[in-house]
């Protein structure tokens, strides 16, 4: 069966997050539910990663497999038509090998965090950033973020309902960059690494707010860190302004 490389970008606000469930909209069923117009099912697509509930993407990839030899273009263009009113877009296609596979075969994941710090609230950027009332000291924060780089045991940072096997992670990207845009200052959290942690991300960040505040020390994310206890966490930031912004494969798959 010929199996395609999908490129997907999606608002997270209406989903019960990446997974198919059965009794809640999922990034996943609604792609499955396209396909199955265009080719009647089953059909079961795979993802470079599951993101939660209300977390977006920027470039997710999935592949699925079909009967008919598609031209990219064309599937990638009746998929988009099938997938209205959803705020999803299927932004590249390609026709890549059997065994070629958009999880396993990844090479790393990219993640990318939007802070808006402003008093007032977020009108345009509301459900796209996480929103804190006051400045933040990104120089702390890049001191706190340096004790995370590497290959370390991460059970502070992982959900209690983490299924992956081991909490040992290699971060090899954190970086954090204070951005004025037009709706207010911003700082953005650049993060790379071959695989992450159940909210991995999301407590990295809300715990590095603590630093930004003066609440916390940077010294205390190294401590935290060594704890290897959750309870050593900070507060776990919302979702909305967390984006899987891309996937890096041995190939440029969709050149």
């Amino acid at each position: 069966m010929p199996r395609y490389a999908l490129k997907i970008e999606y608002h997270g606000a209406p989903f019960a997050g990446w997974q198919r469930q059965a009794d809640q909209s999922t990034v996943q069923g609604a792609i499955e539910a396209a396909l199955d117009r265009i080719e009647p099912g089953p059909h079961t697509i795979a993802a470079a990663g599951r993101t939660d509930a209300g977390v977006h993407a920027l470039a997710q990839v999935a592949h699925c497999d079909m009967t008919k030899d598609w031209d990219p273009f064309r599937l990638s263009e009746a998929l988009n038509y099938h997938l209205k009113p959803y705020p999803v877009a299927i932004l590249s296609c390609a026709r890549v090998a059997e065994d070629w596979h958009a999880r396993f075969s990844a090479l790393d994941r990219r993640y990318f965090f939007r802070l808006l710090t402003r008093r007032a609230p977020a009108t345009h950027a509301a459900g796209l950033v996480w929103q804190v009332a006051h400045r933040l000291n990104v120089e702390a924060m890049r001191e706190g973020a340096a004790h995370l780089l590497g290959k370390h045991d991460f059970t502070t940072f992982r959900s209690s309902i983490c299924q992956a096997a081991s909490p040992v992670k290699t971060l090899d990207t954190l970086e954090i960059d204070a951005v004025d845009t037009q709706g207010g200052p911003e700082i953005h959290f650049h993060l790379r690494a071959r695989s992450f942690l159940h909210n991995q991300v999301r407590s990295f960040v809300g715990s590095l707010e603590r630093v930004g505040s003066g609440a916390w020390a940077p010294e205390d994310i190294r401590t935290a860190l060594e704890a290897r206890n959750r309870a050593a966490c900070g507060p776990v930031c919302p979702p909305h302004g967390l984006y899987l912004a891309g996937v890096t494969y041995p190939d440029d798959t969709f050149a």
